[in-house]
């Protein structure tokens, strides 16, 4: 295994900053160098995409909370942002692809950093298959004739999954292809992507809020839907806003694919979340307001596309769901594009099965190819538990996010091991020559809470409800599906681990991890 680039890969301009940052690391400069900062924050801001999951997980969160499941917005945005202030500070300093294993291994040890980046793999994975499904929110409300199987186009109706699972397939065959062109194409259609679902999304919002039919008031009743009591509600309501705000580190991942990543990516990190809490919250808040009715039982159901459809009429409705077709179809391409990240990094120091394989990059597309072709088969092979059940759409969303959020722990638990050490510095300049983004002094307060927060919503997300996970019952491997999945996955990666110890006398990744 090596880190050599191929001889007739293309020479980085001088101001790049592309081969000095990597060299520092012990790499080389193989994709190519070409995003700037609006292509960083559509990473970003795409991988989130409001207009996708707000329109995928607003039923889920209604249906359990009520209105009043509005004030898990705010709650979750704020504690996201104090890991995304944590994970800013490291993209500033390790401006390479694979971030969260990258930070982890460097933050903690290789064996630590790998669980954590195996764990984010994984549930990239997940969180690839859970945002293809999405177009079952959608698609049916613009015609029925996309309901191809069946005339139930609920997403958790036998026939609904069916059909999600069908175009759920078809999108991942479109990204894979996209994924593997070059570059430069999947960036185009990334930020043309961003901005049509920006547009949409503030279109979206002006016109929920001009038909409101409520006051903002609303937003502190329980409904009918809280018979578990006002914080188990809130508990279960906070699904949705943490399924929403999670992969703003793509802006890290696609660092070595950044210009000036080290200037780049720590703000776009913050303004691709910021801006994305912003944006979703506000169409929450338009969707109760403007909703025909709280009480006939169909927003806990169909969700924000019924509010479209009922609120503003077919023509706009279908006009604007439209849009968010084309944000769930950039979603996609961005969180598989991710994930092909994270596998060719690991891949690059020899951390995976078939490593040499995954960590080529072709030197005309600056793409690596296999993974995407990885990310894209496994992806649509989990879409294939939706012909199963119809619990499998909940099943797949919770456990995207548990692995994400898990992850994320395992990077903000060693960094706030290392502030307290007195190990982490704030030393150096970024390619502007400004000092590196860093929290200073509020570092540590930020870091605990940042830490405590993805600790606390792991086990939340991650607890075996029966209501939540196997309404109908009898299914008990889907209420305990979020745990067995994980539990699979660690074992697996102990296996492997144990299995490559075993076969090689010195493990030598290329890279050092002091």
């Amino acid at each position: 295994m090596t880190t050599t680039a191929p001889s007739d890969v293309r020479p980085e301009p001088p101001d790049s900053a592309g081969d000095g940052s990597l060299a520092e690391f012990g790499y080389r400069q193989e994709l190519h160098r070409s995003l700037g900062r609006y292509a960083s924050f559509a990473a970003g801001f795409s991988f989130i995409s409001v207009l996708t999951t707000v329109f995928q997980f607003f039923a889920f969160g209604y249906a359990f909370g009520g209105p009043v499941f509005f004030w898990t917005w705010p709650a979750v945005l704020i504690g996201q942002f104090l890991v995304a202030a944590c994970f800013a500070e490291l993209a500033a300093r390790y401006p390479i692809s694979g971030a969260i294993y990258q930070w982890s291994s460097r933050l903690s040890n290789l064996t630590f950093g790998w669980f954590a980046g195996w764990i984010m793999v994984i549930g990239q994975i997940v969180v690839v298959a859970a945002a293809a499904l999405a177009l079952q929110m959608v698609l049916p409300a613009i015609w029925s004739g996309f309901q191809l199987i069946g005339d139930d186009p609920t997403p958790t109706s036998p026939s609904g999954a069916a059909n999600a699972a069908v175009f759920g397939v078809l999108l991942l065959v479109l990204t894979t292809f996209v994924n593997v062109i070059d570059n430069r194409v999947m960036s185009l259609i990334n930020r043309v992507g961003v901005t049509a679902e920006i547009i949409g999304a503030v279109l979206i919002i002006v016109l929920l809020l001009t038909h409101s039919e409520r006051s903002p008031g609303i937003t502190f009743h329980t409904g009918t839907a809280a018979q578990s009591g006002l914080f188990g509600a809130l508990l279960v309501g906070s699904f949705t806003a943490a399924y929403v705000m999670i992969g703003f580190d793509s802006a890290g991942e696609m660092s070595e694919e950044t210009r000036n990543p080290r200037h780049t990516a720590p703000r776009t990190i913050l303004t691709a979340l910021g801006s994305a809490g912003v944006l979703g919250g506000l169409i929450i808040l338009g969707g109760l307001l403007a909703a025909p009715s709280l009480t006939n039982g169909r927003l806990g159901v169909e969700g924000l596309s019924y509010v479209l459809t009922s609120s503003l009429g077919d023509g706009v409705g279908r006009l604007l769901l439209a849009d968010v077709v084309v944000a769930i179809a950039v979603a996609t391409l961005a969180i598989q594009t991710a994930a092909c990240r994270m596998l060719f990094s690991m891949a690059r120091d020899g951390q995976l099965p078939f490593s040499r394989r995954l960590a080529q990059v072709n030197p005309r597309t600056g793409m690596p190819s296999a993974p995407a072709l990885v990310v894209g088969v496994l992806a649509a092979a989990l879409l294939l538990l939706n012909f199963a059940s119809p619990e499998a759409f909940l099943a797949i969303g919770t456990t995207c996010i548990v692995m994400l959020y898990l992850a994320y722990a395992m990077v903000t638990g060693p960094l706030l091991w290392q502030r307290l050490r007195g190990d982490f510095s704030a030393d150096g300049t970024d390619e502007t020559g400004r000092p590196l983004f860093s929290l200073g002094r509020w570092g540590v307060p930020v870091n605990v809470l940042a830490l405590l927060y993805g600790l606390f919503m792991t086990v939340n997300l991650a607890w075996p409800r029966a209501d939540v996970y196997d309404p109908a019952g009898g299914h008990w491997y889907f209420q305990w599906f979020t745990v067995l999945f994980l539990g699979v996955t660690l074992v697996v990666g102990a296996a492997y681990r144990a299995y490559k110890a075993r076969t090689t006398i010195t493990e030598a990744p290329s890279a050092s991890y002091a």
